[in-house]
């Protein structure tokens, strides 16, 4: 029996535009083969630029903006699809193959109830009339363990979290009951107490409808839950492909080995010392709300040290950061500086303290202006709080990329020069550029891929190591705190729900919060998802 899906030597391309610079063309994908069996699940993984989403959609016989398909073969139910007319194409979408997009949120329409758009592909391809349309999304509702499957769909968008937005458009995906279905980095952006529960929904859901799937991501422990086979992708081109067991326990590659290893940081705890941050007693709500979202909540941060703050969505990790920073005013409570209390508001600050105190942001693309040269990014902060300007300024900013490990070549660039990681490497050379006591770090890893992530922590070690800077660093990945933190506070509906050092946070016995966080970090082993589910002890409140 023939695959359902089959790529032979695909080769993409598109046009880039460099600035200042003729056009030139470039190759994202270079003769890559692949092949899916119906009912199984293949799993594209590697870094962002490698080629995964690319592939997928070529499933589809769709090239983004400008990306062309100039060779190779794609079959799909044994026909060759790249020559398919603009009419048959757009017959085959959403009939035989469907996709699932990284946000759900992006992928929605706001303004109409779930169940018009989940329903809505079966309807316009005439699969199935309206009523069979509906019974099928409420069985699907039910089958992704969505809340209230009968009446889910009446519901808007901004109505339902993250996690059940995500299980709905698997259900959308599933409706018109396809071959194939792409799954373009589906959990990436969620928790990983909620993404437990999606993973494990689409993988209850493709199991028993019995479609094919790309799995498309760049977390290996992740598309090791899910997936039959692997293709390892770097540049475009296939480094690795076998089945999920050998990929994880016995990989050839040195790049795929890399990845199987990534987050091996070692850090040791430091003693205990005096604290450069102290926050007491604080409770903070948003303007126009009836309801604390910060719980009288209090922690210490030790000068030179890294206090990791971990929970889900909507704990309050972030608002905590913007309590600090003077962005949100506490309504109680004290946070004191170096010594001194700040004052609550931003406005009444001095200037020493908005310098000792930096922030560095998840989205290191929105960070910064896309206008301004790197060199221009990193030196503001010199001159706003040094006065530095001319040859000094541009030496301390060469300076400063180099710290960073980014030399030379990279001051007269602009941001859209610039990979995600070495974006979010000059945002911390903006902060350092302040000479700061304590940098907030806000899920600064987070969006980044995991072998460019653990570059990042490396940095931050050691650069607190040279600069005795301190760490305020808010994340919901277990993996990171144990890779960086000296100590802990775990959050939980904006109060802490356990707090002290890394080894007293992270040893047993546990809330059942602080158990269900510390379990939800994907593992690199077969069965690992199943023996979690299995074993927890409550459900995140994301869901």
């Amino acid at each position: 029996m023939p695959d359902l899906l089959e790529i032979r030597n695909l080769r993409i391309e598109a046009t880039a535009y460099p600035p200042g610079e003729p056009p030139k063309d470039v190759v994202l994908v270079d003769d890559v083969s692949v092949s899916v069996a119906k009912g199984k699940v293949l799993g594209l993984i590697g870094e962002s630029g490698a080629g995964k989403s690319t592939i997928g959609l070529s499933a589809m016989a769709y090239g983004r903006g400008g990306v062309r398909l100039t060779g190779g073969e794609i079959l799909l139910n044994g026909r060759d699809i790249r020559g398919l007319s603009a009419a048959k194409l757009r017959a085959l979408r959403g009939r035989e193959v469907t996709y699932v997009a990284q946000s759900a949120a992006a992928a929605f329409n706001p303004a109409k109830r779930l169940m018009e758009q989940v329903i809505e592909t079966s309807l316009s391809h005439g699969l199935m009339g309206r009523a069979e349309a509906e019974a099928r999304a409420i069985m699907l509702f039910g089958k992704l363990g969505l809340p209230s499957p009968e009446t889910f769909g009446s519901r808007y968008p901004h109505q339902v979290s993250g996690g059940q937005l995500q299980r709905a458009m698997t259900a959308m995906a599933l409706c018109p009951k396809p071959d194939l279905v792409i799954f373009d980095e589906p959990t990436t952006a969620l928790d990983v107490t909620t993404q437990i529960d999606v993973l494990a929904a689409i993988k209850e859901a493709i199991h028993d409808t019995g479609v094919a799937a790309l799995y498309i991501t760049h977390d290996l422990a992740v598309v090791a839950q899910v997936a039959d086979d692997i293709l390892v992708l770097r540049h475009g081109k296939k480094v690795e492909y076998g089945p999920v067991r050998q990929i994880i326990t016995d990989p050839h590659e040195a790049y795929t080995r890399a990845l199987v290893s990534v987050r091996s940081i070692d850090h040791e705890e430091k003693a205990e010392a005096p604290a450069v941050l102290s926050v007491q007693n604080v409770t903070a709500r948003y303007p126009g709300t009836t309801f604390d979202v910060l719980k009288n909540v209090s922690v210490d941060l030790p000068a030179g040290q890294t206090l990791a703050v971990v929970g889900e969505s909507g704990s309050g990790k972030s608002t905590l950061a913007r309590a600090i920073t003077g962005l949100l005013p506490p309504a109680q409570g004290r946070i004191t500086f170096a010594g001194r209390e700040l004052s609550r508001d931003l406005k009444a600050r001095s200037r020493d303290d908005l310098r000792e105190l930096q922030m560095i942001y998840q989205m290191a693309d929105v960070a910064m202006n896309p206008r301004q040269t790197v060199g221009t990014i990193i030196g503001r902060p010199l001159e706003f709080y040094f006065g530095m300007t001319g040859e000094a300024k541009r030496q301390r900013v060469q300076e400063l990329l180099d710290q960073i490990e980014m030399g030379k070549g990279y001051i007269d660039r602009y941001p859209a020069e610039l990979s995600g990681g070495q974006k979010q490497r000059v945002c911390i050379a903006r902060a350092l550029a302040a000479k700061p006591k304590l940098i907030i770090c806000d899920e600064v890893t987070s969006a980044l891929d995991p072998l460019v992530a653990d570059g990042i922590l490396k940095l931050l070690l050691n650069l607190q190591a040279q600069e005795h800077v301190a760490y305020l660093f808010i994340t919901h990945d277990l993996a990171t705190v144990k890779a960086i933190a000296d100590k802990i506070a775990v959050m939980y509906r904006g109060q802490v729900v356990r707090y002290g050092s890394k080894t007293d946070v992270l040893t047993p016995p546990f809330d059942d919060y602080t158990d269900l966080l510390l379990s939800s970090v994907p593992e690199m082993r077969l069965g690992w998802l199943e023996e979690v589910l299995a074993h927890r002890k409550m459900e995140s409140a994301g869901n």
